[in-house]
């Protein structure tokens, strides 16, 4: 715990345009962007089953000289909440002001988005497909272009994740906190609880980082839904981090609570069944206290599942029905300390409660 490859459409912020320093202008593509230009692209990664172009789209906001940011979201195809935060960012903000470059790509997963899948129509994960390869399957073609054209391009970066499946989360920073300048980035997003670890190979996360780039992941919502509360923390998120690199004026927002959390752990059913849940999102839990009940459809046979842990309610499944061994609360793990400041903190939060 602590403390405290079309041709782009551009616009043109003369007033913020500069001559930089030896990367100038920025290629996406085969497409420049200079200082001061707003330019919307499309990556093109292959063909559809149609011959139809299959192509990622972009928006490169470019002000002064300054970092190089990239924001991303619908690695998995399904998840949503990325989408409208990009959208209401770019949107809704003004970068007349602007020190540095945004890139954002709110549909990652062009395919999976259309369909509402996970995956691609490969069938494979993208976000275990990092760095890709330029010949190897659609899926390997899409992270290649990303990490050459977008993550290479850039000095730090955040990719926008909700939970997977029936599951959702916690608003949460997933980062490698042994790296000091990843460690900096998640605090800076500004807000209280920071999951370390390095992430799972072949992640975007986790390649971006051993490529030089410090990377963190948002993790906040379920996916196939547009949560409002989880949009605007997440828009607050990146425009901390953006204040934080000084890439936009003012000074980002510091949480009264901030909790680094190294071990977390799914409690999964004991038997099968109706679920009725009984704790929420971000909760604080004692050892012993009761997550849910599972009967069968006459209400008998009655098993309560009980925390093993004191902690707080980083996930939960979002089925009714449940078989034996199906995960039920992901609880981040936390000391007498940590548990006694999350439920002081927790009793004066509303906001993300949904």
């Amino acid at each position: 715990m602590l403390p405290n490859p079309a041709m782009p459409t551009r616009t043109a912020r003369g007033a913020d345009a500069r001559s930089g320093s030896g990367r100038e202008p920025l290629v996406f593509c085969g497409n420049p962007v200079a200082l001061g230009e707003t330019a919307e692209l499309r990556m093109r990664v292959g063909e559809s089953f149609t011959a139809e172009p299959v192509s990622v789209p972009l928006t490169v906001v470019r002000g002064g000289p300054g970092p190089i940011l990239f924001v991303t979201a619908t690695v998995h195809g399904d998840e949503l909440n990325g989408v409208g935060i990009l959208r209401d960012l770019l949107n809704d903000t003004d970068f007349t002001g602007l020190r540095g470059t945004l890139i954002a790509v709110p549909v990652v997963n062009v395919p999976g988005f259309l369909v509402q899948d996970r995956r691609l129509p490969d069938r494979r994960d993208l976000n275990r497909s990092f760095p890709g390869s330029p010949k190897g399957s659609l899926t390997a073609r899409l992270a290649d272009i990303l990490f050459r054209e977008v993550i290479r391009h850039s000095d730090f970066g955040i990719d926008l994740h909700t939970g997977g499946g029936e599951r959702t989360n916690y608003p949460q920073i997933r980062a490698d906190l042994s790296d000091p300048r990843v460690l900096e980035l998640a605090e800076a997003f500004g807000i209280p609880v920071v999951v370390g670890g390095e992430g799972p190979e072949g992640s975007l996360r986790r390649v971006a980082v051993a490529a030089g780039v410090p990377t963190v992941v948002y993790e906040a919502g379920s996916a196939r839904r547009l949560e409002r509360p989880f949009i605007r923390e997440g828009i607050a998120g990146i425009l901390n981090v953006m204040r934080f690199l000084r890439m936009l004026p003012g000074e980002p927002f510091v949480p009264p609570l901030r909790l680094r959390i190294e071990r977390t752990h799914w409690v999964r059913a004991g038997s099968g069944g109706i679920l009725d849940l009984q704790v929420e999102l971000g909760q604080p839990l004692r050892r012993g206290a009761p997550i849910s009940l599972s009967t069968n459809p006459f209400a008998r046979g009655r098993s309560l599942l009980k925390s093993p842990y004191g902690g707080l309610v980083l996930g939960l499944t979002q089925l009714p029905l449940v078989h034996s061994g199906d995960p039920i609360c992901h609880i981040a793990r936390l000391e007498a300390e940590e548990l006694a400041a999350w439920e002081a903190y927790w009793s004066k939060t509303v906001l993300l409660r949904v």
